[in-house]
């Protein structure tokens, strides 16, 4: 884990993705781009058959997380992506994991 007090780039991405999204290895392909571009944080199925994901890390990284989530693994078809852009935490995932 990291200190954001040191990284004021770091920001949090919090989405919900709707769609084609469950059953389609979406949460492992989500965290295997986030363990690519260094983010923390996780990804899970909801009840309702959209995927929430929360990403912690260098703006431009979760920018490039959102992009990946609105497109989605080959099998998905996303519909919708709500986004909320959100204030970092005070300490930083190590890690980015599937619940």
């Amino acid at each position: 884990m990291s200190d954001t007090s040191e990284s004021p780039e770091v920001c949090a991405l919090h989405v919900w993705v709707g769609g084609r999204v469950q059953g389609v290895f979406f949460r492992d392909a989500t965290r295997r781009e986030a363990n690519a571009l260094a983010l923390g944080g996780w990804v899970r199925n909801l009840s309702d058959g959209r995927v929430e994901a929360w990403f912690v890390g260098p703006r431009g990284a979760c920018e490039r997380a959102l992009a990946f989530v609105k497109a989605g693994p080959p099998r998905a078809r996303v519909a919708h992506v709500d986004v909320k852009w959100e204030s970092p935490p005070p300490v930083v995932p190590a890690e980015f994991e599937i619940r």
